[in-house]
């Protein structure tokens, strides 16, 4: 059965691989700018620390990661991955609903261009794409585009 519920330091671990190993996956245009030390570092020490942090856990296992935070009114959801063999399950649909319950409108998020399936899932949750750039302002230096939810 599914849980969504608040990230603890004890899932760093696996909130690590989910960003890593999804980004290999899906990604693959777009390689991270981090080692994979350093983002578990940057889980351990930042992201989670941060608050906002929700893992989907399935039989016991992180399977989806949603980090979410706010800035001058504006939601913002700043992760939302789903592990590799967990996509198109549902599971990245109650996170995003639950992101969704939480933030203030409007609701702001960036994915890659490339990023067709994200952008085929943002579209049909009712995001609309507000911003392209050329990539030039993230560390992967591909174009990307922002999303808004009003």
């Amino acid at each position: 059965m599914l849980q969504l519920r608040s990230a603890s330091e004890g899932d760093a671990e696996s909130v690590a691989r989910i960003l890593v190993s999804a980004r290999l996956a899906y990604l693959p245009f777009a390689p991270s700018a981090h080692s994979p030390d350093a983002v578990r570092r940057w889980v351990g020490n930042n992201l989670i620390p941060s608050g906002g942090v929700v893992v989907a856990q399935l039989d016991d296992e992180n399977v989806g990661v949603l980090a979410i935070s706010e800035s001058g009114g504006i939601g913002w959801i700043d992760q939302l991955y789903m592990a590799p063999g967990h996509v198109n399950q549902g599971i990245g649909s109650q996170l995003l609903e639950h992101a969704l319950s939480l933030l203030p409108r409007p609701i702001h998020l960036w994915t890659f261009q490339e990023n067709h399936g994200a952008i085929r899932f943002y579209q049909r949750h009712g995001f609309k794409a507000i911003r392209y750039t050329d990539g030039a302002g993230n560390e992967e230096k591909c174009p990307d585009m922002l999303f808004e939810y009003p």
